[in-house]
């Protein structure tokens, strides 16, 4: 029996542990005397293993067993035993962040294009320190792996198993093909082992289903109707479930989740439990809630589903729900005594360049206005952030504020994103607000390319005259001016990285990195809140 991927260590507390496994069939698992059985979807095998009774702020290494054999560590890798770091240790938190990683190629061309991949480096200088100096969370914020557009070695395999004249075809199109998107992304040594010994906290983005996922009605109007579409949301979704949704949940989440205890007690194949569920979810968003919170000892994670979610009516348009909104104001702010400083993690960051969140905004306007051509740019030139859902933009605003601004407000409000393949920090200003500082830090992508134009653009902008023209011109189109503002404090900056977020006691300080050769060296480092 063979470990095909993985492990993966998911949801971690003060006494607990999650350890996910892909393997060859179905088996028992082993980890650290905890055991768990293989589920089966579409004939492919995998674990879950729930850890309990570990020592609050301990390390303890760990190897994985399948049906009483060691298959983890792999012996000869030359990298560090795996290990769990439980919270309630001492010290400061180390959160490491980004988001848009492809996989390897295995063309020099190709290869040289992207660039070196960031993950693999940070693994690599990671192996040469003492577990004390690791995170103690990685983020992967969004496109983790690209349906869209595979690895050169990907689109091989895809032509070997079916006709792909039509250019959907050489796109991701079903459970099977998703799960080996995910080994082809996953199964690299660096990236296997920093998986297998930093939590891991993963949400979505477009690329993981298709580009523009849910950008509008008319979007779903036209993809729903193709003959791919119906295999593709559900191998999708599926995928996203086994591979990294149910790692995402505590011990309590977890034993509350309804698809969880169904699939964990089938007999047979969980595909038509899985299948369902994918359904449900991509017709009715609510059935099912994607974004969830982590305590990071004092620090707060919430990281918030921006996209299978949204309301994408026209004239009523919504990042979220109204009952999952409301969920996402709780978590946020429920108990704030308790954490030192939060982290609201989203794909899709909520504070963009000035310029181009007033152009999202005039776009939504423009299209509730039945206008076809903007339809046209809205989805060509991805108008789509919080700011072309503005309602949500303003909400999610004023829950950043009320937090910042509360009797026990924590000593930074974060907001943490990817998707727009540029790193930067912006601050906000809100009027009349004397509380916490409230950050956007963006770090994109981990592993993937910039056109020389789209950098030269989103350089500009930035730019202070660029917004004011561009405000004055959306004002007269009957845009309201936001109940903020915010300016760069940091950025933008291009390049494959990761942005690393210490919090030590009330302090808190944000390193970004970018690939210099085969490393990561340093191009910004900034003082979010001072000790």
């Amino acid at each position: 029996m063979r470990l095909l991927l993985g492990p993966l260590l998911r949801h971690v507390g003060a006494t607990t542990a999650t350890v996910w496994v892909q393997t060859s069939g179905p088996a028992e698992v082993e980890v650290l005397g905890a055991t768990a059985r293989t589920f089966a979807v579409c004939g492919h095998h995998f674990a879950l293993v729930e850890v309990t009774g570990l020592t609050p702020g301990s390390v303890t290494p760990y190897e994985v067993r399948v049906n009483g054999e060691p298959v983890w560590p792999s012996p000869g890798s030359g990298l560090p035993p795996s290990v769990i770091r439980t919270r309630g240790g001492a010290g400061p938190v180390r959160v490491v962040f980004g988001s848009c990683r492809h996989a390897e190629p295995d063309d020099r061309r190709t290869a040289a294009a992207l660039g070196v991949d960031a993950m693999r480096a940070y693994a690599r200088r990671m192996a040469g320190l003492a577990p004390e100096k690791w995170p103690d969370a990685l983020l992967l914020l969004g496109d983790q792996v690209y349906a869209d557009d595979p690895s050169p070695q990907t689109r091989r395999w895809l032509r070997s198993r079916r006709d792909t004249a039509d250019a959907s075809q050489v796109e991701v199109g079903d459970f099977t093909e998703y799960v080996r998107l995910y080994r082809d992304t996953w199964s690299d040594p660096e990236s296997r082992w920093l998986l297998s010994t930093v939590p891991t906290a993963m949400i979505f983005d477009d690329h993981d289903v298709r580009d523009d996922w849910n950008t509008s009605e008319a979007w779903r109007r036209r993809l729903t109707a193709t003959h791919w579409w119906r295999p593709r949301i559900r191998g999708a979704l599926a995928s996203y479930w086994v591979f990294q949704h149910i790692g995402n949940l505590g011990p309590e989440e977890l034993a509350g989740e309804r698809t969880w205890a169904a699939v964990r007690d089938c007999h047979g194949d969980a595909w038509p439990i899985l299948r369902d569920m994918a359904d449900a979810a991509d017709r009715e968003p609510d059935t099912v809630r994607w974004s969830y919170r982590w305590e990071i000892n004092r620090v707060r994670l919430v990281m918030v589903d921006s996209r299978a979610g949204r309301v994408v009516r026209e004239g009523s348009r919504a990042m979220l729900d109204d009952e999952e909104f409301a969920w996402v104001e709780d978590a946020v702010s429920a108990d704030t005594a308790q954490a030192e400083h939060v982290l609201v993690g989203t794909s899709l960051p909520w504070l963009l360049a000035p310029a181009i969140h007033d152009v999202q905004s005039a776009n939504e306007l423009a299209c509730a206005r039945g206008g076809r051509l903007a339809e046209r740019i809205r989805q060509g030139v991805d108008l789509e952030h919080w700011a072309a859902f503005r309602d949500s933009f303003d909400r999610l605003g004023a829950l950043l504020r009320r937090v910042a601004t509360g009797p026990d407000a924590p000593a930074t409000v974060n907001v943490l994103s990817g998707d727009v393949h540029h790193n930067y920090v912006a601050r906000a200003r809100f009027h009349g607000h004397h509380g916490s500082p409230v950050y956007q830090l963006v770090s994109s992508p981990v592993h993937h390319t910039v056109p020389w134009y789209a950098r030269a653009a989103m350089r500009l902008s930035w730019l202070g005259p660029v917004a004011g023209a561009v405000r004055r011109v959306v004002r007269r189109f009957g845009v309201d001016d936001p109940a903020l503002s915010w300016e760069r404090v940091s950025g933008p900056f291009f390049g494959n990285g990761l942005a690393t977020a210490e919090f030590d006691g009330r302090g808190a300080e944000l390193v970004i990195e970018n690939t210099r050769d085969a490393g990561l060296a340093t191009v910004s480092r900034l003082v979010l809140a001072k000790r």
